[in-house]
């Protein structure tokens, strides 16, 4: 074995032991990805159903009654009460004991027979992914209410064969969803959601390092071995490497045996493209310590880091409707890329020939962090 072999292997020994001494963030290393996991399944959802609706029917007939269940059979919205004014309606918003309200005007079943039925649907605005889902969804239905009324009018004023071909509509759109055809949020979150909890894991316990052995002043000892700075770098790494495959491998079983995410692809090369971006994410955090002076420093720069991981990297947020300056700052975390490669294994079965080029961006990625991270930490005390 060469002396660069046994500086490497006994620095790794040293990392790894000191790792395991300390139980309590070991502990909390495991844990927290569990703790992290369970949270996003059970209480993020793109899609809220059962919007609370207060219903002002100033009509009162069995039109505007169908109207409004409707809009209840939808599953989009729960009719929590009814007011008799606009004024009533708005302030049941503003207290916060409805999303949305409905107001039907007295003279909804006349224009209804005229074809120009006009329903004000107000909406609170205040939280964005109900109002996407209330909007989306009050179209949705007040388009198949009205395509109801049209085939039924014409219905009664035909009989036979041509009641049938007046009242098929001129279009018919077959619909199908490829990989996620229930459209489960979960499906599309937790591919990436695995990515976002190993890099919060990796960058967080590497930009802690370096820096806790500056300020206990145990680095000294560090740098007066002729081990040089980079092998100093991938000792450090190591044994967060396989910690961090160990927490990926739990995570991944409790995403497909418990919350039943399918997985499609080769868990072979999925874990072989996971220790890419571990690398990537662990010298991340690595530059992250050598360029902090105290542990504070690491940790604002570290939470400035997920801050910007979970809305530039396309994790909730599509990338291609950003502008071009957040798409750029998006492209310098690996998590990026990752996405992709997670999404594409996990969720379409896709091989390697489908996620090269992400696959190449993080060997570029950590050989290039890897080094930067080296030098900034050198062999001297600054």
């Amino acid at each position: 074995m060469s002396k660069q072999a046994q500086r490497l292997a006994a620095l790794t020994r040293k990392e790894t032991i000191q790792l395991l001494r300390d139980r309590r963030t070991l502990m909390l290393i495991i844990a927290m990805p569990l703790v992290e996991l369970l949270l996003f399944a059970y209480a993020v959802a793109l899609t809220v159903y059962h919007l609370p609706m207060v219903v002002m029917d100033q009509s009162g007939d069995p039109r505007s009654r169908d109207f409004v269940e409707a809009l209840v059979n939808s599953q989009y919205f729960d009719e929590t009460m009814c007011v008799h004014s606009q004024a009533e309606v708005t302030a049941a918003i503003d207290r916060g004991d409805a999303k949305v309200g409905v107001i039907i005007p007295p003279d909804f079943a006349s224009h209804l027979d005229k074809g120009d039925a006009d329903v004000l649907i107000l909406l609170d605005g205040s939280e964005g992914f109900s109002v996407r889902s209330g909007y989306g969804a009050a179209a949705l239905v007040a388009q198949e209410y009205a395509l109801k009324m049209v085939t039924e009018k014409v219905t009664r004023m035909t009989s036979g064969a041509n009641a049938d071909a007046l009242s098929a509509p001129p279009i018919v759109a077959a619909t199908r969803v490829l990989y996620n055809p229930d459209l489960r949020d979960l499906w599309f979150i937790l591919p990436g959601l695995i990515g976002m909890i190993m890099q919060t894991v990796a960058v967080g316990q590497a930009a802690m390092t370096l820096v806790r052995e500056r300020e206990v002043g145990t680095i000294e000892q560090l740098l007066i071995t002729p081990a040089r700075s980079l092998e100093l770098i991938l000792a450090k790494m190591a044994p967060l490497m396989i910690l961090c495959m160990l927490v990926t491998g739990v995570v991944l079983a409790v995403g497909v045996f418990w919350f039943g995410v399918p997985f499609q692809g080769s868990l072979l090369l999925y874990f072989c493209l996971q220790v890419l971006f571990i690398s990537s994410s662990l010298g991340l955090g690595l530059m992250i310590s050598a360029i902090s002076r105290t542990q504070r420093q690491a940790q604002q720069l570290t939470m400035m880091l997920m801050l910007f991981s979970s809305l530039l990297t396309g994790l909730i947020y599509p990338r291609n409707s950003m502008p071009i300056v957040p798409q750029v700052i998006g492209d310098l975390i690996p998590l990026t890329y990752f996405i992709r490669i997670s999404r594409g294994i996990m969720t379409k079965g896709a091989g390697l020939s489908l996620v090269w080029t992400d696959v190449l961006a993080l060997v570029v990625y950590g050989v290039v962090i890897s080094v930067l991270a080296a030098r900034s930490f050198g062999k001297r005390l600054d």
